[in-house]
Formats: structure tokens, C-alpha cells, sequence
């Protein structure tokens, strides 16, 4: 067997790169190993938007410039299912940067802090009391398994998948747009509520498209999911700013959603990002989740050695307990698309609650019991009418 490892993190995207990063930062002497089973770059299906929120915990990481090179995107244009429409400049800017660029980043950061990165697809997992057995001759003090939607790690240690219900799927692409386009442009659909198309500008000539919905509305079609989902982008695509082009690098990715998620480990195995549900039911964000959860899974790692698992529970708790419970009573109100259409228009009128939705939709916001008076009252009124 090799050498006992500190912390071995499975999955190199985000949550995974930021577990590695956070632990070399917090003990510099540990050990630490970032297996995935691909080489970097590569291509990740994703919305590829990078909310303020997340450049925050690339801070905290270290890597504050990371994203200097990319032009901000500073407005959101929003169409609800019934037509309500906000578009305003959003307090903080976000980013998008594809997935190969953003991710081989993070990974060349794990590299360059001491992280041993390795080629590597995780077969078996046994607990051997402090430790834990990967594959028959890997040995950790610790695992982070952040191997995204359809993590082996969860499985290994008895999780199961995230439930159909608590699952949305999504198809993303890209096409060309003009140079100077610096607009968010989520268009929601009643068709298949819930379901949006978006297109996010990059800022070099192209912007990632895509189109999602849940996966119990798609399966409940009877067609082929590549059918639906790239009939509905394309149908679609003349409301997301006129883009004509075709659209290519067509991916499709499942999204397992925070409403369903899971216990967020077990023994000394802990689960970060995707693996963990963690993705916003409301708007499918995951980077700043993902980012957050690894960030909190290296500090139970090297905190609290004893028990991390505990140690994570709190620390997610701490910093999204709040919010999630948020996102779960939100989503739950968002299955009529009226309460959607009155948020997005008492949003239009009012900038701190365009803000607040920003912030719920992709940071760790919560909704204030005044703010959720003025949405659920213009809700009743609409209905009423």
C-alpha cells in the first residue's frame, strides 16, 4: 500500500479542487491527493456563470484573480413563466468562463500548492477504522468525494442516487453572439414548468445556451430526451437576444437539487458539491455551492481530525442551513408559476428585491418575512384578478 494520505479528494472540478486548495492552505505539510478520472482540460456540461458570490470563496482560497481575465457580466434580464420581465444591473457583477478554462485553473492552483494530482477513476472504498481503503492500495486519513451528479464515491459508501423527483436535467451549448453582449438572459417557460432557457454572454463573441426542466416533465413526454431538450433550446433561442447561429458542443447533464439532498457523508468520507445535491433547485446554480462545500469539508479535514463528518455537518449548517431551508419552501411555492410571475414583478419595481432574488438564486441569500409579504400579496392579487 502506498503512504497514508491526509486527504484524498475525489473529483477535480470545483468542490474537489477547492477541498485540495483549502487543505495545503490551512496545513501546509499535509498530504494531499486529487484524483479524477479525466485529464485536464476538459469539457464539463454547465451553465458556466460564476456569481459574485463564488469569487468570495476564491478569495478565501487564495486565487482573488483567477478570473481577472474574463469580462464581467453586469445585468440580468429575467422573464417570468406568464411574461413578467426585470432586467437591471445586478449589485455585483457575475463571470462566465467555461467549464475546461475554469477548471483546469483550479487544478494547475491544487498543483502549484503541493497537490498531488492523479489520473485515476475510484473503483472500491473500505473503512479500515481511521482510515479509509481506495482501490486496495490507496490509504487516506480522509476522503472528500466530489465526483459530481453521478458520484461512485456516494454509491460506495451506501448513498443512493438523488431521487427523479429532486432532479432536473439540462442540455447546454454554444453559440455566437455580438462582442459586446454583457446581459444574463433567463427566459422561463410555463411549458413543462418548471423550466427556463438561458444565455450567458462570455464576453469573446460567444455565449454557453442551454434549456432544462425536471426530469419526471421530461420522461413524461414519451420522446427522446435529445428530441425535447434540443427541439426546445432551438425553439427558444430567437427570446434569448436573437441568437441565430447554430449552436454547438450540445451536452446534456443531470442536476441533482438541494431539495432532495442527502446526509453529507459517512464515517470519514465526506460529500461536497453535486455529490452532495448540492445545486439550487430555484435556478441550477452549483459553483458557489460547490466551492463552499469543499472549502468546509478540508476545514473539518484538518480541524477536527477525529470526527470531520461532524465537524462538516456543522459547518454547512452554519452556512447554508438557512438558505436551504429557504430554497426548499421556494421551491416548493414555485410549482405555481404565478408566485414566480410575482416575484419577477415586484422585482422589476423594486431593486432590493431584484437584489435579494440574486442572492437567494445564487449565493446563500434568505428571504426577510417583509420582503416575502410584498411577493405573496402581488401573488394573491393576481391570482384574485
Amino acid at each position: 500500500m502506498d503512504d497514508v494520505w491526509d486527504l484524498v479528494v475525489v473529483g477535480a472540478g470545483p468542490a474537489g479542487s477547492a477541498a485540495a486548495l483549502r487543505a495545503r492552505q490551512l496545513a501546509p505539510g499535509c498530504r494531499v491527493l486529487l484524483l479524477d478520472r479525466a485529464a485536464f482540460p476538459r469539457d464539463k456540461a454547465c451553465g458556466d456563470g460564476i456569481a459574485a458570490h463564488a469569487r468570495q470563496e476564491l478569495a478565501l482560497l487564495g486565487l482573488p484573480d483567477v478570473l481577472d481575465d474574463h469580462r464581467p457580466t453586469p445585468r440580468l434580464s429575467v422573464t417570468s413563466p406568464g411574461g413578467a420581465h426585470v432586467s437591471a444591473v445586478v449589485a455585483r457583477p457575475n463571470h462566465v468562463v467555461p467549464r475546461r478554462v475554469f477548471d483546469a485553473r483550479l487544478v494547475e492552483a491544487a498543483r502549484a500548492r503541493g497537490v498531488e494530482v492523479r489520473r485515476h477513476r475510484v473503483r472500491t472504498l473500505t473503512a479500515l477504522g481511521e482510515h479509509v481503503l481506495i482501490d486496495g492500495h490507496l490509504v487516506a486519513r480522509a476522503v472528500v468525494a466530489a465526483d459530481g451528479a453521478n458520484s461512485a464515491v456516494r454509491r460506495l459508501i451506501g448513498v443512493p442516487p438523488s431521487p427523479d423527483r429532486h432532479t432536473a436535467i439540462a442540455v447546454r451549448g454554444y453559440a455566437d453572439v455580438p462582442p459586446a453582449d454583457d446581459v444574463q438572459v433567463i427566459v422561463m417557460q410555463s411549458e413543462a414548468w418548471p423550466a427556463y432557457a438561458w444565455s450567458f454572454p462570455v464576453g469573446d463573441g460567444t455565449a454557453n445556451v442551454g434549456y432544462g426542466l425536471l426530469l419526471p416533465a421530461l420522461r413524461q413526454t414519451g420522446l427522446p430526451g435529445r428530441e425535447v431538450l434540443h427541439g426546445r433550446l432551438a425553439r427558444l433561442l430567437p427570446l434569448l437576444g436573437g441568437i441565430s447561429s447554430p449552436v454547438r458542443d450540445l451536452r446534456a447533464h443531470h442536476l441533482p437539487l438541494s431539495s432532495g439532498r442527502p446526509a453529507p457523508g459517512a464515517g470519514r468520507v465526506l460529500l461536497a458539491g453535486d455529490a452532495a445535491n448540492l445545486v439550487n433547485p430555484l435556478t441550477g446554480e452549483g459553483i458557489y455551492y460547490a466551492l463552499l462545500s469543499g472549502r468546509l469539508a478540508a476545514e473539518a479535514v484538518i480541524d477536527s481530525p477525529g470526527d470531520p463528518l461532524r465537524a462538516y455537518r456543522r459547518g454547512l449548517r452554519r452556512a447554508l442551513g438557512r438558505h436551504l431551508r429557504t430554497t426548499d419552501v421556494l421551491a416548493l411555492a414555485a410549482r405555481s408559476p404565478g408566485f414566480i410571475d410575482a416575484a419577477i414583478a415586484v422585482a422589476a419595481r423594486r431593486t432590493e428585491v431584484f437584489d435579494l432574488l440574486v442572492d437567494v438564486g445564487l449565493g446563500a441569500g434568505t428571504v426577510p418575512p417583509r420582503l416575502a409579504a410584498a411577493v405573496a400579496s402581488r401573488w394573491l392579487r393576481d391570482a384574485i384578478r
